[in-house]
């Protein structure tokens, strides 16, 4: 049963030391790709020379929103010139994040405008994170996300954001929070056309059962797959492949 991660922060300190043993065991667990993700310019170097390094390893660039602040015409500009790296597959992860607010929200919204816009230019997909802003997302999707292609990421926002979205024809990945006790958007996921779903892990963050607790890693997807297949009432094989195949259009992965 061969699996995609499409979100994991092979850059993240807690990964990074041991990730030739995280890609030979996701490879063991018949995870053979794996979409190292970017919140940085200085981690997306990480993740693109991680790329050249490893086979079946790819990279985004961009800046997530806990780090708009940062997201100045200079950094813009290192993350077009690594989004022509032939290993870079999406822009991201972006977004807006209300929880923390770790940068003011006029900034964060900005900051994802120019994600959209790189997204249009490119015509790469945009990872989107979604944290208790689900009605600034809309506006911002409905403003400038046409002529776009995208996911929202380890989803767990509401329907409104989510009928958004695949409106635009984007995707929606769902992680590890799906096999924990009580997973608020089950229904959302049942929702979600076959052809638009993906699996993710978000490592080093939430870890599946039965390793909730411990640090993520992409070998783990392989649990998430198992409980959306069935949360969708599908046949684990085919809902593997189908979330495998879906991944590859998105990407455009070999």
């Amino acid at each position: 049963m061969a699996l995609i991660d499409t979100h994991a922060h092979l850059a993240d300190e807690r990964l990074l030391p041991d990730v030739h043993g995280i890609v030979e065991r996701a490879r063991a667990a018949g995870v053979d790709t794996i979409v190292a993700i970017a919140t940085g310019v200085a981690d997306a170097r990480v993740v693109v020379e991680l790329a050249e390094r490893f086979p079946g390893v790819y990279a985004t660039a961009g800046i997530h929103p806990h780090a708009a602040s940062t997201a100045d015409d200079e950094a813009f500009a290192a993350v077009r010139a690594l989004l022509r790296h032939p290993r870079v597959v999406a822009i991201g992860e972006a977004g807006l994040d209300y929880h923390y607010d770790f940068a003011p929200r006029d900034v964060q919204r900005a900051s994802f405008l120019r994600h959209l816009e790189l997204g249009r230019e490119t015509g790469l997909p945009v990872i989107v994170h979604a944290r208790e802003a689900d009605e600034d997302l809309r506006a911002l999707l409905r403003d400038g996300g046409a002529g776009t292609r995208g996911v929202l990421h380890s989803f767990s926002s509401g329907a409104g954001l989510l009928e958004d979205a695949l409106a635009l024809g984007w995707y929606a990945s769902f992680s590890g929070m799906v096999t924990f006790r009580n997973f608020a958007a089950a229904e959302l996921l049942r929702r979600v056309p076959a052809d638009r779903v993906l699996v993710e892990t978000d490592a080093p963050y939430l870890a599946p059962v039965p390793h909730r607790g411990k640090t993520n890693e992409p070998a783990f997807v392989a649990h998430t797959a198992r409980v959306a297949a069935e949360l969708r009432g599908e046949d684990p094989e085919e809902f593997a492949t189908m979330a495998t195949a879906n991944a590859r259009a998105l990407f455009g992965l070999r």
